[in-house]
């Protein structure tokens, strides 16, 4: 699949009130955690993208009786933290990297054997960040060359407990090291040397899980239970990112994002956007099942360029990509630093939105932890033209917003994989004024 999208200039504004998909981080939790509860849990809010969808087949795979999705509704029947059985043949993961490192860190402490299999870009993902601290609590698994999936698991290992110094930021690591945990006889503890997303800890504490959290450590003591729970999945902040940039940028927007996610630990994209000078309101703070949520309201306004500050970097890190885009759009110039991670994700994020706003006119540098970026504020801030966004759908996503301040058409190559987390974004986009067609390549 490809995208054809209009240049904005004049005409382009983004309007209305939308709610876009649910958070993809929390959807993949809330299917994990709901299988090895005692009980049933019911899953609102669930975000029915590829990646959610191969964690929720991947569990089904191993006994877990799971009703849905439908309309973001599932049930789970829990088959208790001891109840999971061996897969009939590999799991495959398709893009979800995310499910992968969980999943090692969770099925380190089965008694089955088990392989974990990804697609051609998963493939190409570091795994030995998860499995050298799981081989450290005695899990035994094997890697394909250079620490890339496949990921075999051998069943019956005794896992210690341990505390683990992480050597990168990373949710996916943290979180990893707190799941093996559970299977482990005593306190299992990670520091990080930035926070990260602190999903699991949330939704761990609702399962029933004790969690201890102080500063930057996080600890589980096992062997843990978990008892089921009801989840309202808010919809998800780095899918509404492209809407918060896209209104930021294009004269004469103002939009609504219905029912956000704004936990503290993702809402680096508002503070670095605010910082450059974005127009952002946020209402109807609540908290549903231990996340906070609220509506965001976005309108148009003047960016400027800044340095990104470090410690928002890990607090942001999937929302680089329309980032950049913004960056393009700022007056003055922009720096990033400290996003090395962002090399490592589904595709090289940094060289690839480099090449790719390069490919529309705009001075962009890459270097090896991040991008400089000169903006245009005036008009145009990007040509027309083809850019490559590598299957990944946040490269993707962000090109599409671009169009809002180009001079002509923006094509888009090889967009499948934009349904891995948003399933529907052309359509919803139209809906608040991005002139976007999806063609069949």
């Amino acid at each position: 699949m490809k995208f054809t999208v209009q240049g904005g200039l004049e005409k382009a504004a983004l309007k209305g009130a939308i709610r876009v998909p649910g958070d993809k981080s929390i959807s993949h939790r809330s299917i994990m955690f709901g299988s090895l509860a005692e009980g049933s849990s019911h899953i609102s809010g669930f975000l029915e993208g590829e990646d959610s969808l191969n964690t929720l087949r991947a569990f089904q795979a191993m006994g877990v009786q799971i009703e849905g999705p439908d309309e973001g509704r599932v049930t789970i029947h829990g088959v208790g933290m001891n109840g999971l059985k061996a897969p009939e043949k590999a799991l495959d993961l398709g893009n979800a990297g995310t499910s992968m490192r969980l999943l090692a860190g969770l099925l380190a402490g089965q008694q089955f054997d088990v392989e974990l299999r990804g697609d051609v870009s998963l493939s190409k993902r570091p795994m030995k960040r998860v499995t050298d601290p799981l081989s450290q609590m005695g899990a035994k698994i094997e890697t394909a060359e250079g620490g890339k999936p496949p990921l075999k698991i051998t069943g019956g290992q005794s896992l210690n407990s341990f505390s683990y110094q992480m050597p990168m930021a990373s949710a996916q690591v943290k979180s990893c090291c707190l799941l093996a945990g559970m299977y482990a006889q005593g306190k299992t503890c990670v520091t990080e040397p930035a926070i990260t997303r602190d999903h699991t800890e949330r939704m761990l504490k609702a399962f029933g899980c004790k969690v201890e959290v102080n500063g930057d450590t996080a600890c589980v003591t096992g062997p843990a239970k978990l008892i089921a729970t009801d989840i309202d999945v808010p919809a998800d902040i780095s899918s509404a990112a492209f809407f918060m940039v896209g209104a930021s940028i294009a004269e004469g927007s103002d939009i609504v994002l219905q029912h956000v996610g704004i936990n503290p630990t993702r809402t680096g994209i508002i503070d670095i956007l605010k910082l450059m000078g974005a127009d952002i309101t946020l209402s109807n703070q609540i908290e549903v099942g231990g996340e906070p949520v609220a509506d965001i309201q976005i309108r148009s306004a003047k960016l400027k360029g800044i340095h990104v500050p470090e410690e928002l970097v890990p607090l942001a890190i999937d929302e680089f990509p329309v980032l950049f885009v913004a960056a393009a759009c700022a007056e003055g110039q922009t720096i990033i630093t400290g996003a090395e991670e962002l090399r490592v994700k589904e595709s090289d994020r940094i060289q690839v939105m480099a090449d790719g706003l390069q490919a529309l006119g705009v001075d962009a540098r890459a270097t090896d932890d991040g991008m400089v970026i000169q903006g245009r504020v005036d008009g145009a801030a990007f040509d027309g033209g083809t850019v490559h966004s590598h299957d990944d759908h946040r490269i993707a996503m962000a090109f599409a917003m671009a169009s809002l301040r180009a001079a002509g058409e923006i094509h888009i190559e090889d967009c499948d994989n934009v349904n891995t987390s948003f399933p529907g974004f052309a359509g919803l986009a139209r809906s608040c004024g991005l002139s976007i067609q999806a063609f069949d390549e």
